[in-house]
């Protein structure tokens, strides 16, 4: 097992986060509307807050994990790392101080180290769900951890 990386697979069933600043809930709820019929056959989760407001207003079933502030998008990126959680739908406030933005920075980061999709924004959520990658399986691959570790400790 000397590869420099390896193939994942993400399934046909995704497992989506959905995540969304307060000034963005309203239109991650209303997006979600909106795609309920492609939503509806894929799992859903997010941070906490996002995922009850979701849940409620759309009748989607959303598992929440902590609000974004109390760790919530450390648990998503946890989930990631874990190869729990296959695209994240993230409608984020650019223009608004976050409390916790070192943790959506961390988010952000662990998505790209995972090559897995990530939308920030409704228009790239948009291209994302409506892709024909929603309907199959897609292979990515990704740096082969174990070969890295056992490098590094090897020369450390």
């Amino acid at each position: 097992m000397n590869k420099d990386f390896i193939t994942l697979t993400i399934d046909k069933q995704k497992n989506i986060a959905l995540i969304a600043h307060d000034s963005k809930k309203k239109e991650i709820i209303e997006w979600c509307e909106e795609n309920k019929e492609i939503l509806k056959h894929h799992f859903l989760c997010g941070t906490g807050t996002t995922a009850k407001m979701i849940t409620d207003k759309t009748g989607l079933p959303v598992k929440g994990y902590n609000s974004g502030p109390l760790g919530g998008d450390q648990q998503i990126g946890a989930k990631i790392v874990e190869g729990r959680i296959d695209f994240v739908i993230f409608f984020s406030d650019p223009l608004a101080a976050q409390p916790h933005d070192p943790d959506v920075k961390a988010l952000l980061r662990i998505a790209q180290v995972y090559d897995i999709p990530i939308a920030n924004n409704r228009a790239t959520a948009d291209f994302l769900i409506h892709s024909s990658f929603m309907d199959t399986e897609y292979n990515h691959k990704i740096i082969n951890f174990n070969k890295n570790i056992r490098e590094r400790a090897e020369t450390l």
